[in-house]
């Protein structure tokens, strides 16, 4: 069994379709959860950002996730976490979710599956994991707008020609991108991942950051320590 110990918490991933990653710890950690009472995680894998989201906040967190193996990890995650009474998962897709929830979120986060036309994998459940055949942009933002408070925020991360789509799609939907951070591996290398906030409010300036997560001699930045610290046993 594959178990990712963190300051507060353990990961086990061996049965999640989707292995924990710096993504995952990337957007548990940037995302703001200042006046956020009721959050929803959409494809939960693991349970990693929702834990890492019980820990900065005292919130009640649901997590959505249509793969079974993975919702059972999840739930064994959760339940041998300090947060079980905070934290619950829904073995369903993301569509039959919202369709049918009545309740209206402060902050919604994503992970989400963006592979459209590359290679599948053998294995089923990576393949759904990783590609977004059920589970489209145009989907998640619809469903996203449907549930998020009218002051609500919604953060996910992307590879950054998906991010471009993302956002363009979003927009044509109103709902707005206000914040990006730009992720490099190195200074010297292209754009990796993009995070992102978007808001049902339109804001006049999108602002906009940059995290590189490696020095040139391979150790971590400061400013990648700095924003995982909470987190990471090595730093």
């Amino acid at each position: 069994m594959t178990n990712f110990k963190f300051k507060k918490f353990s990961v086990s991933d061996d049965s999640s379709a989707m292995k924990i990653g710096t993504d995952a710890v990337l957007l548990g950690a940037w995302t703001d959860v200042s006046n956020a009472n009721k959050i929803l995680d959409i494809g939960s894998g693991s349970g990693i950002i929702a834990m890492m989201l019980a820990q900065r906040t005292k919130a009640k967190i649901e997590g959505v996730e249509i793969d079974e193996k993975s919702y059972l990890q999840a739930e064994k995650n959760v339940e041998n976490s300090n947060w079980q009474n905070r934290i619950k998962f829904f073995h369903k897709s993301f569509q039959e979710f919202y369709k049918n929830t009545k309740t209206k979120y402060d902050l919604i986060v994503s992970n989400p599956p963006y592979f459209s036309n590359s290679l599948k994998t053998p294995i089923q459940s990576r393949t759904i994991a990783r590609h977004n055949d059920l589970l489209s942009y145009e989907e998640i933002i619809i469903g996203v707008k449907k549930i998020l408070k009218q002051d609500g925020k919604f953060y996910l991360i992307l590879p950054a020609t998906e991010s471009k789509i993302f956002i363009d799609r979003a927009l044509i939907e109103s709902l707005y991108c206000s914040e990006m951070l730009l992720v490099k591996d190195k200074n010297d290398k292209p754009i990796k991942r993009i995070l992102m906030k978007f808001e049902l409010l339109r804001h006049s300036q999108n602002k906009k950051d940059e995290l590189i997560i490696r020095n040139n001699d391979g150790s971590f930045t400061q400013e990648y320590k700095n924003l995982t610290s909470d987190f990471y046993l090595k730093f």
